[in-house]
């Protein structure tokens, strides 16, 4: 018998009108998704045009992924495939409760982010003597954890979350981000910033770099949309237990046992702004008990603060109640979470 052929891949005419739910079923390859014609395809020009504006030649190539990422020592930048039609971005915002890189301003900086991966990996500054020197060992382990230093000089301000001092590849890819950045003025916002050095590595690099093709031509596209078989509602009940704490709503079911929704004409203090104004006494506490450092379980209720905000919650019971509550929690939770998942190669 002969191979099953294929079926023929829909255009977003076809779906983009469809209720939520039926979307759902469709296969990510089969919905027709391409970069051409979207708002990606100025942001990459953007990206462009500002390599070279920087004296850089290559060009890294862009295709639509599962997710953000550079793949390991591969030159190319993967994409959301959610970001290339404004009806997936909404499902994106239901299914997920945030679209990573949905404004033009947060796509910039997710791409020169990448686009630092692509150069690293293109012209193999990893191997150089001075990249291990100033950023350490490329080959280090990503690890489920990283010690972040909040007010650490050593490296860039760029992502979230410290996001720079994670990995020397991530470390690079930030600091290139900062560096290819219009007007961000690097010279004098980093001055006497032991970060510097790196920053001027990287300016020095571009200019022996500027006009050399690539020496790693690898162009293999891992987690490609077009070849993925899995249909919407699979791929983001994956997302979400992959992401398990980092995944926005996480919290939700707890927050609703420790607090009420709003209703009509109430008047109940909001509990964001009780866990804003016992940010302190519950930052130390748990950290007391934990043995967790004070910024991980400051970035942890931070997260409460935004979801229970997110949600219209409010206090509904004494404020020692929901203060031994709240404590309990944020200690159980201290004590199981407040790590990064590991990287499988993804950057």
């Amino acid at each position: 018998m002969g191979k099953k052929k294929r079926a023929r891949a829909l255009t977003p005419a076809q779906w983009q009108d469809l209720p939520d739910d039926e979307i759902l079923k469709i296969r990510i390859r089969d919905l027709g998704l391409q970069i051409s014609g979207t708002v990606l395809e100025p942001c990459i020009g953007r990206l462009y045009g500002e390599l070279e504006d920087a004296g850089i030649k290559f060009r890294p190539g862009c295709y639509l992924a599962d997710e953000w990422l550079c793949p390991d020592r591969v030159p190319v930048i993967g994409i959301p495939f959610c970001l290339a039609h404004p009806r997936l971005k909404r499902i994106e915002q239901k299914m997920m409760l945030e679209v990573e890189g949905g404004t033009e301003e947060e796509c910039m900086k997710l791409l020169r982010h990448e686009c630092g991966h692509a150069i690293n990996y293109a012209y193999f500054l990893y191997k150089r003597s001075r990249w291990r020197q100033l950023f350490g060992r490329f080959s280090a382990r990503y690890k489920s954890s990283y010690p972040a230093k909040p007010y650490s000089r050593r490296y860039v301000m760029h992502l979230a979350d410290n996001y720079a001092q994670c990995h020397p590849d991530e470390d690079f890819a930030e600091t290139f981000a900062v560096w290819l950045t219009p007007d961000s003025n690097w010279q004098e916002k980093y001055k006497n910033w032991p970060a510097l050095k790196k920053l001027q590595y990287v300016d020095n690099i571009a200019l022996r770099i500027g006009d050399m093709p690539p020496e790693n031509s690898a162009r293999d596209k891992p987690w490609s949309a077009a070849r993925m078989t899995s249909s919407l509602a699979a791929h983001y009940e994956r997302k979400r237990k992959y992401l398990g704490d980092d995944f926005p709503g996480y919290y939700d079911p707890s927050l609703l046992r420790l607090f009420a929704p709003s209703r009509d004409g109430d008047a109940a203090l909001r509990a964001d702004y009780f866990l804003r104004s016992h940010r302190r006494h519950i930052v130390s506490s748990v950290s007391r008990w934990t043995g967790q450092r004070k910024y991980d379980v400051a970035q942890l209720l931070a997260k409460l603060i935004r979801r229970a905000k997110a949600l219209d919650l409010h206090v509904d019971r004494s404020e020692n109640e929901t203060m031994i509550a709240v404590t309990s929690f944020v200690t159980a939770a201290a004590s199981k979470v407040l790590r990064y998942e590991d990287a499988d190669q993804r950057k």
